[in-house]
């Protein structure tokens, strides 16, 4: 995951934009309330299973982002982070184009 897109997930986690953690991530989507997931790139079968199925079955797109304990550090968490929920929708949109630029390099 690029640093740029990283950057705008810590800016979500200081606004409170996002939805921290599997369980909080599988129930934010049940109630439709995010616009991306970010799954740590060595996230654990459950976690594979619980949320992607589930953001898939309700049309939130997902994206793979770094391994869990880096993705915790750059949103402020001291333990490692399996899965990160995006509610606000600009916010989603400029991760998900500063990975597309990113795949375009």
């Amino acid at each position: 995951m690029r640093d740029a897109a990283l950057g705008l997930l810590g800016l979500g986690a200081r606004n409170r934009g996002l939805v921290i953690g599997t369980a909080a991530v599988r129930a934010a989507l049940q109630q439709s309330d995010l616009a991306l997931v970010v799954v740590a790139s060595d996230a654990s079968q459950r976690t594979d299973e619980k949320v992607i199925r589930l953001a898939r079955a309700t049309g939130v797109p997902v994206v793979t982002g770094p391994p869990a304990s880096v993705l915790a550090g750059r949103i402020g968490q001291r333990s490692t982070v399996q899965a990160v929920g995006v509610r606000d929708r600009h916010l989603a949109v400029g991760i998900r184009g500063s990975l597309m630029k990113q795949e375009e390099s």
